[in-house]
């Protein structure tokens, strides 16, 4: 199969991988891809945001499916253009990608589908900000409405922080204020094709920059899977009261969901909830997730996009555990330095190890960090104290000056 995958970072690269992995021998492209993926699939320099050039570079390489990767090129109408040229594509329109593109729409889709979530209040200015969270009380949760690479989410006790953040995001459209949903948090992905909808495996993610979720909210930081402390029938649970009548309000609405449906949950005690929803595979879960898989990825993808998801069979998952750490430039997530030297890749892989690139480009003999979330490194094992340390062996190995990541992914788990 002819594939291209839309996008140039770890979790694009992982995909990749997976798709490697697959017993067909894939033709891989990777628009714009990274200095990692270029190891491993054909890039090529295109905006990825412009549905027009994507577009026209599938059908002249008579692209057989095409995995958009990052939100950007969904929210910009990339797959819309794609099915309208007749391309198979796993990714949402651009309507159905409102889902991620709009926190308040997703809160309209839930109340319409009755999913659990939180209480929430759109926000326009200063005032109706103010009010909104004197309602909530702390701690406050404020989130930019619209795209903010995961970084527009502040959750804090002190109403001053609370109000400066929101006040940088008034600049640019309305702000969410969310009541403070407390409980352990996961992530679980599902496949659809508009219809069906099939789960993939819970994972877990660091959205915090340093140890034990201090700093500032990040794209993410590390994750494992699978989650041995979750109840059974939680994936059930989650596919029956949130996914399945997400997908069919989603349907009625005219706007199928075709792609990747990110749950975010938080276990309260008063049951699932959803923080968010995401239009496509998460970084860095999914280099978790898909470490785990044993089943083929790319007919698993190609029967949602052509809406014959109940045709295959439901993916298979190792028993094996998976942890991945984000090895992050000096100052990420504020100010990070990008431009410097990348060391030891080569001695950091090896058995039940993989490094996905993130944000690297060759400059001459010299590998070079070009922005904040520079490579994951991927362990697997029989336990997570055996994926731990192979992970962390494989980490310490990795030179980039001022570099940092967080020691505590998987910590005490299972």
């Amino acid at each position: 199969m002819k594939i291209l995958v839309v996008g140039s970072g770890a979790r694009e690269h992982t995909i990749i991988q997976a798709l490697r992995r697959d017993p067909e021998n894939h033709q891989l492209w990777a628009a714009p891809g990274n200095a990692g993926i270029a190891a491993d699939a054909e890039v090529v320099a295109l905006n990825a945001t412009n549905p027009k050039v994507v577009t026209e570079f599938a059908v002249s390489t008579d692209i057989d499916l095409v995995i958009i990767g990052p939100e950007a090129p969904l929210v910009a109408g990339v797959a819309d253009r794609l099915r309208k040229a007749g391309v198979a594509v796993f990714g949402p329109s651009a309507a159905a990608a409102a889902l991620e593109g709009s926190k308040a729409f997703a809160k309209e889709v839930m109340a319409a589908a009755s999913v659990p979530t939180g209480q929430a209040w759109n926000v326009s200015d200063r005032t109706e900000l103010v009010e909104a969270l004197d309602r909530t009380g702390a701690p406050y949760v404020v989130k930019a409405d619209g795209l903010a690479s995961g970084k527009g989410v502040l959750v804090t006790d002190n109403k001053d922080h609370a109000i400066e953040h929101a006040e940088f995001y008034l600049q640019h459209g309305d702000v969410l204020v969310e009541e403070f949903l407390a409980g352990p948090e996961v992530s679980l992905f599902f496949l659809s094709d508009g219809t069906t909808v099939m789960p993939l495996t819970p994972a877990q993610d660091y959205k915090r920059a340093f140890d034990n979720d201090q700093g500032p909210n990040t794209g993410g930081m590390g994750a494992y899977s699978p989650l041995p402390w979750l109840d059974e029938g939680f994936v059930e649970t989650v596919q029956h009261q949130i996914a399945e009548p997400t997908i069919r309000e989603m349907a009625q609405r005219g706007t199928p969901f075709v792609g990747l449906l990110y749950c975010g949950l938080v276990i309260t005690d008063a049951g699932i909830k959803v923080i968010e929803f995401n239009v496509r595979f998460g970084d860095p879960e999914t280099q978790v997730v898909l470490a785990r898989l044993s089943s083929p990825l790319a007919p698993l993808l190609y029967a949602a996009a052509t809406e014959v998801l109940q045709s295959v069979e439901p993916p298979a998952f190792s028993d094996d555990v998976a942890l991945t750490i984000v090895l992050a430039s000096e100052g990420y997530p504020e100010d990070p330095q990008s431009g410097r030297v990348l060391t030891g890749l080569d001695e950091a892989s090896g058995d039940s190890l993989s490094i996905a690139h993130a944000a690297t480009a060759w400059d001459g003999e010299e590998l070079l960090a070009t922005g904040g979330r520079v490579v994951s490194v991927v362990a697997t094992g029989a336990d997570f104290s055996q994926a731990r340390a192979r992970g962390y062996s494989a980490i310490g190995k990795i030179g980039l000056e001022g570099s940092h990541f967080r020691t505590d992914i998987a910590q005490g788990i299972g």
